[in-house]
């Protein structure tokens, strides 16, 4: 097997540096949790070989050059990066209306020692879910992803050099391992905005902005052609 590698790395990881949905969502996990963060990343990269193994046995190719197909993909992805942004910008200003009703309780006179109970905190194995979950969904209907490796992948596959399809799963599987190195650095430093999003004003503009960019990049990505 004959495949340029110096090349090859270098697109992998310009594809991973420039932000994309796969950036944001496993930034956003990662701020509430790094379990979170990390499940989101694997997520992603479990999404990564699903379009690997469809590019591998060509369904990749039959929805590229079927119009229909590939715009299904996309407006799916689309929907669900708006659904993303929605429910972020939902919370925000729905925790914005309890922290103005907790004010309200406290300086109510004789009411004022009663706060509502704290919430319970979420499962471990609910929250890594909920970063897989996402992190899959937002890779694997991301269209863009499918197309990588269609576009990407072909010039260094060496037709010389062996099968293609076992060259492809090479590439595609140096890939994914590369993604989850580069996630997980970038969970262990997102994580540090924990501390500052305990404060309830920063937790509500994060959630906010972080809603709004995902609603963007879906429109984004419904209206690309």
């Amino acid at each position: 097997m004959s495949v340029d590698l110096i090349g090859f790395l270098g697109v992998v990881l310009v594809a991973y540096v420039v932000p994309g949905p796969d950036f944001l969502v496993v930034v956003r996990s990662a701020a509430e949790h790094p379990a979170k963060g990390r499940a989101a990343a694997l997520g992603a990269q479990a999404g990564l070989c699903v379009h690997m193994l469809a590019a591998a046995t060509g369904l990749s190719v039959i929805a590229a050059r079927s119009p229909v197909a590939y715009d299904a993909i996309k407006l799916l992805g689309a929907a669900y990066l708006v659904y993303l942004g929605v429910r972020a910008v939902l919370t925000a200003r729905r925790s914005a209306r309890e922290r103005a009703a907790g004010r309200t309780v406290e300086n109510d006179g004789p009411y004022a020692a009663v706060q509502a109970p704290p919430e319970e905190p979420r499962s471990a194995w609910a929250r890594w879910r909920s970063g897989f979950v996402q992190g899959f969904f937002t890779n694997v209907l991301n269209p863009k992803a499918a197309l990588f490796f269609l576009s990407v992948l072909p010039p260094f596959v060496d037709d010389d050099g062996g099968s293609r399809t076992q060259q492809i799963f090479f590439l595609g599987i140096l890939d994914v391992l590369i993604g989850v190195a580069y996630w997980f650095a970038l969970v262990a430093v997102a994580a540090r905005l924990r501390a500052l999003l305990a404060r309830p004003r920063v937790r509500h503009h994060w959630e906010l902005t972080t809603g709004w960019l995902f609603i963007v990049i879906g429109i984004g990505v419904a209206t690309v052609t």
